[in-house]
């Protein structure tokens, strides 16, 4: 996708001392009826005879999928104040850490910060890290860390470092253990969505033209939580207390109605993946680590 890209010139300019003091506080709640609606859009429940799966899309003793807190802390970070010119910022990684399990329903307060930014020079782009803690109203001890970095293609030479961004996750040389391939529903952003990420690019025919895509494409996130799915199915019956640690690196879009590939390896409470859409020959997520409990 070739764009001309010009910095929108009514934004302040970036200073990374400043940017690198920035923090903001911010509070979340969510129902049942919010983790029942993330799980759905994330593709739980496609078959409604699937007991295991069902878990997470019925009240009646529900389960909290564990991706479910970056629904939850989607809004109201410390990247929303940098300057960013968001007409050119791609999603480029997240992870979510579990502290202890994520209730079904509740109010938390947030902490964020910005983790980290780095300057890949002028017209080649910069990137910003964010994290951001929620801790559960009443408790001291933290819930969940988020982490998000995002690939701000306009904002190259604004003096940050070059080096020291951290190292993605390599997963083993070997062929991979195991292989899982699940499906998309050509409808699957427009649920999605509803958990909070309302960018038109993931619902709007025209939008996504005129970003260069040929329909709508569905959400990183989405995807990120698919690949849970994947480590969840192989590896821990479905039991999201296994889920300590999830991180992914998006590498290329998804569209609705695709199905990913998942390629998987497993090293003690080590898993590796990837996401491949076989159809088109792309890599759609790299890099991807997840660590489980005992």
């Amino acid at each position: 996708m070739s764009m001309n890209i010009v910095r929108d010139k009514s934004l302040p300019r970036i200073d990374y001392d400043h940017v690198m003091s920035l923090t903001k506080a911010s509070a979340h709640a969510w129902t049942e009826k919010d983790a029942i609606l993330y799980a759905l859009g994330i593709g739980m429940g496609a078959d409604p005879l699937d007991e295991t799966e069902l878990r997470f899309v019925y009240e009646d003793g529900l389960k909290v999928f564990p991706t479910f807190p970056v629904a939850v802390g989607f809004h109201g970070g410390a990247l929303e104040d940098i300057g960013i010119d968001y007409r050119y910022v791609l999603h480029g990684e997240h992870a979510v850490t579990l502290h202890r399990p994520f209730p079904a329903s509740g109010r938390a307060s947030a902490a964020s910060r910005i983790s980290g930014a780095w300057d890949k020079g002028a017209a080649k782009g910069a990137i910003f890290s964010q994290e951001k803690i929620l801790t559960l109203d009443g408790d001291t001890q933290p819930l969940a860390t988020l982490q998000t970095t995002s690939f701000a293609r306009a904002e190259g030479g604004f003096g940050g470092p070059r080096d020291g961004q951290p190292s993605p996750h390599r997963p083993p040389s070997r062929s991979p253990d195991h292989i899982l391939r699940i499906a998309t529903t050509p409808g699957q952003a427009l649920l999605y969505r509803q958990s909070g990420d309302l960018n038109p690019l993931h619902a709007d025919p025209g939008t996504a033209r005129a970003a260069g895509y040929e329909r709508p494409i569905l959400h990183g996130l989405c995807s990120f939580a698919i690949c849970c799915r994947a480590v969840m199915a192989t590896y821990c019956n479905f039991d999201p207390s296994r889920i300590q640690h999830h991180q992914v690196r998006f590498s290329a879009p998804v569209y609705p109605g695709e199905t990913l590939a998942i390629a998987l390896w497993k090293d003690g409470k080590t898993v590796s993946f990837e996401a491949r859409v076989e159809s088109r020959g792309i890599t759609a997520i790299r890099n991807g680590l997840t660590l489980l409990t005992e």
